[in-house]
């Protein structure tokens, strides 16, 4: 059940509530009223009615001994005190009895009560058409009240769920002064810091970054003078890894421009992923156990460079961190890497790849996988992870949104 329903059930259930407690105190005190008219009524001629059986003359309406006067009101009117008693005849008609006892003569009035009643029923049919209103009112008026509310709400989760998937431009409209207002103005302000903090952090990994590929080419250029040998290539190898990890931290400080331009082609997409794995294979890397297959090939309209980018690092971070043998798919724009290793980290299938952390036994920053997700959120595409029944892990990479008949 939504907060919206909850509302809106709250405030009907309040308002049906109500007006039946008000119909309950209102129908009892008429109640109480007509009875206590009726009894002064009655009483007045009651006392009249005595004062004349007492000076011998008796009214045709008075009645002296009556053989249906009921039992408790005979009970009653023993001690001297006179009573009065609701009764109903043979027919089911309301009657009001008033007696008293007179010498040894029981003295007895009684009058129709049937106007009393057909005014209660009256009234009891005036306050349900009334409560049954009022609360048809009060849960119109509370759904409404309850979607205003509600919609105020999903636009802050939903603005705030932005927030998290990386949109920091996304913010809340200020209007009121009521709970949900200083909650906007909290979401507005987390996004405001956040935002300043990953700038911050953007700007020096990319400072750092740069300061830093100038000594690494000088010391790729230096290791490549070295005399033959396994030293040499031990320092060769260290060198272009740490050149490559130079780099890979600047494309991810440029990953976090907001405004990033793509320049598209239109490329069959099996061409685009052998040409991913033949760059692993010109990196050094093992590929023996890499297979790809193209079992239904597509035209892709997208940039090139970026696709072979997030497909060389799948490829690469299953060979380093997984296991061959490595098979690539192809089936419209949809491409499935998958390897034979020990599958993703639960870290990784709950929230995404993290920067400068792997989650695996390995060593690591994370960024190869990190690339990916940032660059197939620049092209708008989706990539996914996953570790099949059958072992190993799977990235699927989805550009069905780029193809092209």
């Amino acid at each position: 059940m939504g907060l919206r329903t909850k509302i809106g059930v709250a405030i009907a259930g309040t308002a049906a509530l109500v007006s039946v407690v008000i119909g309950v105190l209102v129908h009892h005190q008429t109640v109480r009223a007509q009875f206590d008219a009726a009894v002064g009524q009655i009483g007045d001629r009651l006392q009249t009615a005595v004062q004349d059986h007492a000076a011998g003359v008796d009214a045709n309406n008075t009645l002296v001994d009556p053989p249906d006067l009921p039992r408790p009101l005979a009970e009653a009117v023993r001690g001297g005190q006179w009573a009065v008693y609701l009764d109903r005849d043979s027919r089911g008609a309301p009657w009001m009895w008033a007696a008293s006892q007179q010498g040894g003569d029981v003295i007895a009035l009684r009058r129709p009560y049937d106007d009393e009643v057909a005014t209660v029923r009256e009234l009891d049919q005036v306050l349900w058409v009334a409560g049954g209103l009022g609360t048809a009112l009060a849960c119109v008026a509370g759904l409404f009240v309850a979607t205003r509310l509600g919609r105020r709400l999903t636009t802050s989760a939903d603005t705030a769920q932005r927030i998290a998937d990386g949109d920091l431009t996304a913010r809340l409209p200020l209007h009121g002064k009521d709970e949900i207002t200083k909650l906007t103005t909290a979401v507005n302000t987390m996004a405001d810091a956040l935002s300043a903090r990953l700038q911050a952090e953007r700007e020096v990994t990319a400072n750092i970054a740069h300061e830093l590929r100038t000594p690494v080419a000088g010391m790729v250029t230096a290791a490549g003078l070295l005399p033959p040998g396994r030293p040499s290539e031990l320092v060769r190898d260290s060198a272009r890894r740490l050149r490559e990890l130079v780099d890979d931290v600047i494309e991810v400080a440029r990953l976090d421009v907001a405004a990033e331009r793509v320049e598209t082609e239109v490329r069959p997409l099996g061409a685009l992923v052998r040409r991913a794995v033949a760059a692993v294979a010109g990196h050094g890397s093992d590929v023996d156990g890499v297979t790809v297959t193209v079992l239904r090939d597509a035209d892709v309209e997208t940039e090139p460079r970026r696709v072979e980018r997030i497909l060389a690092n799948l490829v690469t971070n299953a060979l380093r961190h997984g296991a061959a043998p490595v098979t690539v798919e192809v089936e419209s724009g949809v491409v499935r890497v998958r390897d034979s290793g020990p599958g993703f980290p639960e870290a990784t299938l709950a929230g995404g790849p993290q920067r400068f952390r792997t989650g695996q036994r390995d060593t690591g920053l994370g960024l190869g996988l990190t690339i990916a997700c940032g660059q197939a959120r620049v092209l708008g595409a989706r990539l996914r992870f996953a570790n099949p029944s059958g072992g190993g892990a799977l990235a699927v990479l989805d550009l069905r949104s780029a193809v092209r008949e």
